[in-house]
């Protein structure tokens, strides 16, 4: 574990015991001291009753910063305790994109109190962050840039930089536009300082760095990011006209998001699924998957029910079915999630689909019969009948190809109807896998054993 991490748990662990013991004069003390993102980290490792102990004694500018920090699903709880001038007053001085976010999570009345309290000026670039999508270039943008034009010296613009108190975090590029605001290309900080003063930014500037379209998609932008190795982009709209720019600390939150988005889903849960969210918000979330999981389920002992004559005859059947289902449950998550990731990361085309699915047919029959061999001999062993033996092959054989094909397959299927393949792929897999390992070694098991 890292030094922070342990220093992180230890703060954790010294504030539980002040809550506890009633000092919070001390709480406030800690809290004072530390980063916003810790005190966020503090909040969501926090069970209910110290959470909104702990919001209180967070002053306005820290509790913005920390807020931004939460998961949505924390963020919605806590701002749904706050009126339009508590809201305003804690997202005083956050980033458009960041503000941006806070407020699409809150009634359209509160909304529009909060933007009716802001000035002419903040409140048109907060409006021309929020018009576009969150999960677009547009919706992560922030409008805080520094530009500049082609025909300066590099000597003018450096004077022009000492006139502001500060610049923005992470500029590591000044944007060059055109007198209509047009992107036409950037200026590394790198250049600026060791370059001639006499020179111009058109001499000094960069033109290969293609601008962000605002509509282009979030993990496509964080591709561009994580291929690039970007620290900042420009975002334009459909006429070039710059609109603001991206940087790397959105970009990681959203790599971030996606992988929990993958990771919950598996199972169903939402990726803002608040680890020590209570008992009656968290039961009917996972009370829905259950019941849709339950329909599968007898989906699939409806088939085992046609089969219920030839079970009864070779009671062995009922002992060795779950081999067979489970082989093949293990065998399509596998090729599921390969292809899942690989869709997410944008590796996976039109082009190159058909390869894949070959390829996981392959894996499955190779693996197939490697296992299929094992579990006949034991299954023969175990209960001195060799046709049992070669019925649990054969059906071992047939789900783990069905298996590998299913999971290649179905994800491309429902990511042509629009569907979330890490959402719906698990269920409809499992199902089909359970229906073809029973089906087929049942079936089988009749054909043999009349």
């Amino acid at each position: 574990m890292s030094q922070t991490a342990v220093k992180s748990q230890t703060q954790l662990d010294l504030l539980s015991l002040a809550l506890g013991s009633g000092t919070l004069d001390d709480v406030r003390r800690m809290l004072s001291d530390m980063p916003a993102a810790d005190v966020a980290y503090l909040l969501e490792s926090s069970p209910p009753k110290h959470r909104h102990v702990l919001r209180k004694m967070l002053d306005d500018e820290l509790a913005g910063e920390v807020i931004n920090e939460l998961s949505e699903d924390l963020q919605a709880d806590f701002l749904g305790r706050m009126d339009a001038e508590e809201v305003a007053q804690i997202t005083e001085g956050l980033d458009d994109d960041d503000v941006a976010d806070i407020l699409q999570q809150l009634p359209d009345r509160i909304t529009n109190e909060v933007l009716d309290s802001m000035n002419q000026q903040d409140r048109a670039r907060l409006e021309q962050v929020m018009q576009h999508a969150d999960d677009t270039a547009g919706g992560l943008m922030n409008t805080d840039t520094i530009t500049i034009r082609a025909d300066l010296t590099l000597d003018v613009v450096l004077r022009y930089l000492r006139r502001h108190e500060e610049i923005p975090e992470m500029t590591d590029n000044l944007i060059v536009v055109t007198r209509n605001d047009r992107y036409i290309g950037l200026l590394p900080l790198r250049t600026l300082l060791v370059a001639d003063p006499a020179v111009s930014v058109r001499e000094m500037m960069i033109t290969d760095q293609e601008p962000i379209p605002a509509t282009l998609p979030d993990d496509n932008v964080a591709r561009l990011f994580e291929r690039n190795d970007w620290v900042s982009a420009p975002v334009v709209d459909d006429n070039g006209k710059l609109l603001g720019r991206i940087t790397i600390d959105d970009v990681v939150d959203v790599i971030r998001e996606d992988a929990d988005h993958s990771l919950m889903s598996m199972a169903g849960l939402d990726e803002d699924e608040d680890t020590f969210a209570p008992i009656r918000r968290t039961a009917p979330r996972r009370a829905m998957w259950l019941g849709i999981n339950l329909v599968t389920a007898f989906i699939a002992a409806s088939f085992i029910n046609l089969f219920q004559g030839t079970i009864e005859k070779v009671v062995a059947l009922a002992v060795l079915m779950p081999i067979v289902a489970s082989m093949g449950g293990i065998a399509g998550t596998q090729t599921l999630t390969v292809l899942v990731r690989g869709m997410a990361l944008g590796q996976v085309t039109a082009t190159n689909q058909g390869w894949l699915i070959n390829r996981e047919f392959a894996i499955g029959l190779l693996n197939g019969v490697t296992w299929a061999g094992v579990v006949a001999i034991a299954a023969s062993v175990w209960f001195e009948d060799w046709t049992l033996g070669l019925v649990i092959a054969c059906a071992m054989v047939i789900n783990l190809v069905t298996a590998g094909l299913t999971g290649a397959a179905l994800p491309l299927l429902l990511r042509r109807m629009n569907i979330d393949p890490a959402l719906a792929g698990g269920v409809v897999l499992t199902t089909v896998t359970d229906v073809v390992g029973f089906v087929s070694f049942l079936g089988l098991a009749t054909v043999f054993y009349g």
